[in-house]
């Protein structure tokens, strides 16, 4: 739902609407050469006249003098750290004097957060990671309390990177679901639409002008200016099939002589979620608490199986992760797990497109 037009000098005003509610509010900002979301104070601090010049395995800033401070695609994070925590304890165990152990459960403080400045791929993978950690058998009782704590504000994308790609997986770059509160940044300011109950509350809390009918237009000749801009995309929003007939492909062993098996594509997705569960014991041996980290299946460790890993090399650590994310997915989630974001690519040391990779595999048109 619309609800006005916040002027550009009263973007403070929501964060302290937002403050007074009890959130935190995280946002983006520079930090080391790159756009992180981290704990935001004043609207001054947003990446005013910033936008980001991505390519494969590249990734630079640069300063403009625009006005805007959403005028880049993304960062190397996305909202995946802030419910599914890079490492977090899960339980405690203690050794009791009849030495019987107890086994206590840990879960997050509660921490309200407000995060400012959320993408449309962002919110994809978010409901992709919904389905994982809440959907059955059993919700992760971790998961669920970061995720209920969440106050989500969208801004829709204008001016999307030359590795993004989310018109092609239907995920952007307008977000359409999954938000508190969606804003279409332009030069003066910004149209708020409410996603939620809490939202239109926000909203009706603020001083909001008219949006007026060129405000419209040029919001909707924006949106469509950066779907145009897009020109990677992937074959087809379902590649099972043609996956799961080519898993002897000459392509994954070309592939394989390139990637290096760092994790840095599984480490800056924001649908992946595998992890490892690692037992750290006290010195006394009395108590141990079980933590669990990000994992890949890039590693030697993620296959591993009683004396034997699955998969040993390279070529099937790539393959594995490519058919999963662009295929298996579809059972499991009635979806692939790419929500077109271009950072696997961005942040590959090496380049690798997924985009050109399945169109290789799939189609047979990409390059050698």
């Amino acid at each position: 739902m619309e609800n006005g037009f916040l002027c550009r000098d009263r973007f403070q005003d929501l964060l302290e609407a937002l403050r007074s509610l009890g959130y935190q509010c995280i946002g983006p900002q520079v930090r080391d050469g790159a756009i992180l979301f981290v704990a935001l104070v004043a609207a001054e601090e947003l990446p005013r006249g910033v936008r980001d010049i991505q390519a494969p395995g590249s990734y630079r800033l640069e300063r403009t003098a625009g006005p805007r401070f959403f005028g880049w695609a993304n960062g190397p994070q996305a909202l995946k750290p802030l419910v599914f925590a890079p490492r977090e304890v899960l339980w405690r165990a203690e050794r009791a004097e009849d030495a019987t152990i107890r086994f206590i459960p840990e879960l997050p403080p509660p921490l309200r957060l407000a995060v400012i400045g959320v993408r449309a791929c962002d919110l994809a993978a978010l409901d992709l990671q919904d389905r994982h950690f809440l959907g059955p058998p059993a919700e992760d009782a971790s998961y669920a309390a970061r995720r209920a704590s969440l106050f989500l504000v969208a801004v829709h994308c204008s001016d999307p990177s030359d590795s993004c790609f989310c018109a092609s997986t239907g995920d952007g770059p307008r977000a359409s679901t999954g938000f508190d509160l969606a804003l279409t940044e332009l030069d003066d300011g910004f149209i708020v639409e409410s996603g939620s109950g809490r939202g239109a509350q926000l909203a009706a809390s603020l001083a909001l002008d008219a949006v007026t009918g060129d405000m419209r237009s040029e919001a909707a000749a924006q949106a469509e200016a950066a779907r145009a801009r897009q020109r990677r995309r992937l074959p087809s929003r379902d590649l099972r099939a043609a996956l799961f007939a080519r898993l002897e492909h000459p392509r994954w062993a070309l592939v394989a002589e390139r990637c290096l098996a760092c994790g840095n594509c599984s480490s800056v997705c924001p649908t992946c979620f595998c992890h490892a569960g690692v037992e750290t014991p006290e010195l006394d041996g009395a108590a141990s608490v079980h933590a669990r980290v990000w994992d890949s299946c890039f590693t030697q460790s993620h296959s591993y199986i009683h004396g034997i890993t699955v998969r040993s090399d390279t070529r099937a650590r790539y393959r594995q992760w490519f058919t999963h994310k662009l295929g298996s997915w579809h059972e499991q989630y009635g979806r692939s797990g790419c929500v077109g974001c271009g950072r696997c690519i961005s942040w590959c040391p090496v380049g690798i497109d997924i985009t050109e990779e399945a169109a290789a595999i799939c189609t047979g048109t990409g390059h050698d």
